[in-house]
């Protein structure tokens, strides 16, 4: 037995890209994305890849390279999450609702080499390559053209399907040479000039797909309403997991409670995914009505109420909850749901689902520790922690952060940042985050970026950003401000007029919801300002927007 070592049949790298390939072959005649009017098989899919991927590699794109893709839940958005590592190079996804100014810092910390953009995306995208440095090599431009723009007009050869039409359909794919090569680059929030480039591994990807997939257990030929943005940690893994099962992937590229209740009557969805943002929008919609078949729903980003959990699965969706990040790929706890707690009370149910919950089943370990002594906390639902997470699909690390990358991954673990406890019953529950992090709406902002816009006001003296409470997006920036004591009264800018000054500076979901002007903010003994002094006054200010519920 010491003798047996592995060997070249049983060590062939892992990537989730093969899924697709076999999806070809077993649901080739099956719908494999819908769009508007447009259909497509899994035949067609593979074929639509194997293209891309080959005219990829014929512009000059080589193993290692990024290329970026800047567009909403489309068909090429899909298709390009196998097109871009077939053609052996990093694909790097970016948020739509980022300001240029963060795109352009995003397009030149990552070297990309190329970037497909999203037409109605176009002059967002030119005016980031207008605030490259001097001497910085730009990435080449393909436009993906749509139906909603039709006025679009470029030379063919620079849009997605003009490019399509150049590749070979038996492209030999660039398979990984080790399953440790990189294969995904996304940002963690894009909101600071020293953006975290969070990079996974084809092994990483293909554990985190698979895994997600038995968690949730998505049955095959599920039809997956695409709710989630895919630039978001690449939709939780979901744009592989579909190919893997042989579902139907229901493209949008945008929506309302409308709009999903009218696709899930029409192409009768199974799944979807979305942050707690997505279960108020669905809970609150004025025309919403209990469904005639049972909805599956994911949702992560934030601990989602209890009540909202209540109010929604009231009309048939089935709610699994799940805490993930950037850094894992996806979900790696999950609130695994025990049989005996269906004979509890609904709103006893909604409560213990609330809960982030347990490892999932490829997650190695997952521990809340005392972040001095790195030991594990009691067991008691009350001793405070940080949350750590070891296994397969925790990052590489960050692109060009070595300082960074050893601050989070040390002793073994990958140090979350978010604090939690343990329950009894093995089960963790956040009860904080880090002190710079405010989740709006499921997406991760820093409240530094924030104030360092503030600060270029000339009327602020001082400006300390944290998260108050609001009953729709789960938590909204909150500003505390000091003017300057120079100021005549009518030199003093209203709270609306700071509003409005962030909003030209900043991606308007980082913009503050509310600003509080203070003669003095609080602070230590050594001139720090103590955050968690605002914590409690934003929260003592009530939700920053009056319920739908």
């Amino acid at each position: 037995m010491d003798l047996l070592k592995p060997n070249s049949a049983n060590s062939s790298p892992l990537t989730p890209l093969g899924f697709l390939e076999r999806a070809s072959t077993v649901y080739g005649d099956c719908t494999s994305i819908v769009y508007n009017n447009s259909t497509f098989t899994w035949s067609q899919t593979h074929q639509r890849c194997l293209q891309i991927a080959s005219a990829i590699a014929s512009l000059g794109i080589q193993r290692g390279h990024v290329v970026s893709v800047l567009a909403p839940n489309i068909p090429a958005m899909y298709e390009l999450h196998f097109a871009v590592p077939m053609a052996g190079a990093i694909l790097n996804t970016i948020n739509t609702r980022l300001d240029a100014r963060t795109i352009s810092v995003l397009l030149c910390h990552s070297k990309s080499k190329l970037i497909f953009v999203d037409s109605l995306s176009r002059s967002l995208l030119l005016e980031a390559l207008s605030l490259f440095p001097a001497n910085t090599e730009r990435p080449s431009l393909i436009f993906i053209a749509d139906d909603e723009d039709p006025s679009l007009t470029v030379d063919v050869n620079r849009t997605y399907e003009g490019l399509l039409k150049t590749g070979d359909p038996r492209f030999n794919w660039i398979r990984p040479e080790n399953e440790w090569d990189p294969m995904i680059l996304n940002y963690t929030s894009g909101t600071t000039s020293a953006p975290k480039g969070v990079v996974h591994c084809h092994r990483g990807i293909f554990i985190i797909t698979v895994d997600s997939l038995i968690d949730w257990s998505v049955p095959k030929q599920c039809v997956y309403l695409w709710t989630l943005p895919m630039f978001h940690a690449n939709g939780w893994s979901f744009p592989w997991g579909m190919a893997a099962v042989g579902g139907t992937n229901i493209c949008l590229r945008k929506f309302d409670a409308a709009t999903i209740y009218g696709a899930i009557r029409q192409h009768s969805v199974t799944h979807l995914c979305g942050a707690p943002v997505v279960l108020n929008m669905l809970a609150n919609a004025p025309d919403r009505q209990p469904l005639q078949n049972p909805v599956q729903v994911l949702t992560a980003g934030a601990p989602p109420p209890a009540a909202v959990l209540f109010r929604t699965e009231s009309l048939g969706f089935v709610v699994s909850h799940g805490y993930g990040l950037t850094e894992t790929a996806g979900l790696a706890i999950s609130c695994a749901w025990k049989r005996e707690w269906n004979r509890f009370p609904a709103t006893e149910q909604a409560r213990l689902k609330a809960r982030q919950g347990v490892r999932t089943v490829a997650m190695a370990e997952v521990d809340v520790v005392d972040a001095e002594s790195g030991v594990s906390v009691k067991r008691d639902g009350s001793s405070l922690g940080e949350i750590v997470l070891r296994g397969g699909c925790v990052m590489l690390g960050y692109l060009n952060d070595p300082a960074g990358t050893a601050k989070c991954i040390r002793n073994g673990w990958f140090y979350t940042g978010d604090v939690g406890v343990i329950h009894a019953d093995g089960y963790i529950e956040i009860k904080d985050r880090s002190k710079d992090v405010i989740i709006s709406g499921g997406e991760n902002l820093s409240s530094v970026e924030v104030e360092s816009v503030l600060y270029t006001n000339p009327a602020i003296n001082e400006a300390a950003v944290v998260a108050r409470p609001d009953d729709f997006w789960g938590e909204t920036p909150c500003a505390f401000v000091s003017l300057k004591s120079s100021l005549s009264d009518k030199e003093k800018p209203s709270e609306k007029e700071i509003i409005v000054y962030c909003r030209s500076r900043m991606p308007h979901y980082m913009v503050p919801k509310t600003v509080v002007f203070t003669a003095d903010l609080p602070k230590t003994s050594t001139g720090k300002i103590q955050k968690f002094v605002l914590r409690d006054m934003a929260k003592a200010l009530g939700s920053s927007r009056v319920s739908r519920m």
